[in-house]
């Protein structure tokens, strides 16, 4: 008798290490930062702007998605430039960060406003599953991490591999100074952290984020109907 069920995929620690394989991409990493302001001068908008200079310092390539034009989401729009922009630079990237002010106690609308532009499948691409996440948020008052913890479920929700480390800025107001650069302070140091983390996460994870995320249900989809049902992978006719 098989140690493995018939309709179970044959998961062995020897297939699973082929699957993985021993090579790295070295090529730089592909990064969109996604923040949760229109303002042309906003905090988050300045702690985006910091992580890119940090990624790039690092080898990253990175992208940072200003949401100005973005319309409403309203589930019609989709021909609109930004949001085709928006979808195109998410299955450009390799990882996403997440940036969002805490407003009443949680992730701001613009900010939601742009993860509901992207879904979960379009056609055969699906725009976010498999991709390193990390989270930040800023803050007017004390720290806190309303913010965070939910991006934290959005990240799940929307099939993402989200880092363990995240940064949460209070006080924002005193942490940047004219210029719009972040005071050398701990939670600088912490968003440097965060900002390593994500680049070796991504680099670990990125080649093997379609081996580590097809799920078995998908594999009979595929055997059965070459293609993937709608809300999985492909839409379906």
């Amino acid at each position: 008798m098989s140690l493995i069920d018939d309709d179970l995929p044959p998961h062995t620690v020897i297939n699973t290490v082929e699957g993985l394989g021993g090579g790295l991409s070295t090529h730089p990493p592909k990064i969109l930062i996604i923040y949760g302001s229109l303002r042309d001068i906003s905090y988050s908008r300045k702690l985006a702007e910091e992580c890119e200079r940090v990624l790039s310092a690092f080898g990253a390539d990175v992208r940072v998605f200003h949401a100005h034009e973005l319309p409403v989401f309203d589930r019609t729009s989709t021909d609109h430039p930004e949001v085709q922009r928006l979808r195109a630079w998410s299955v450009w990237s390799e990882a996403h960060l997440w940036i969002s002010p805490e407003q009443h106690g949680g992730m701001t609308a613009a900010f939601k406003n742009q993860i509901d532009w992207i879904p979960l499948s379009d056609g055969a691409v699906r725009p976010t599953q498999g991709r390193c996440l990390a989270v930040m948020e800023v803050s007017g008052g004390s720290q806190s991490f309303n913010a965070v913890n939910q991006m934290r479920l959005l990240g799940r929700w929307m099939r993402m591999l989200t880092i363990p480390n995240q940064s949460a800025v209070p006080k924002a107001w005193k942490e940047f100074d004219d210029d719009g650069r972040m005071k050398p302070s701990d939670f600088r140091e912490r968003v440097v952290d965060v900002c390593e983390e994500l680049f070796r996460f991504t680099i670990l994870l990125r080649d093997r984020s379609e081996f580590l995320t097809t799920r078995a249900s998908e594999q009979v989809q595929l055997k059965e109907h070459g293609k993937l049902k709608a809300g999985l992978g492909v839409k379906a006719e």
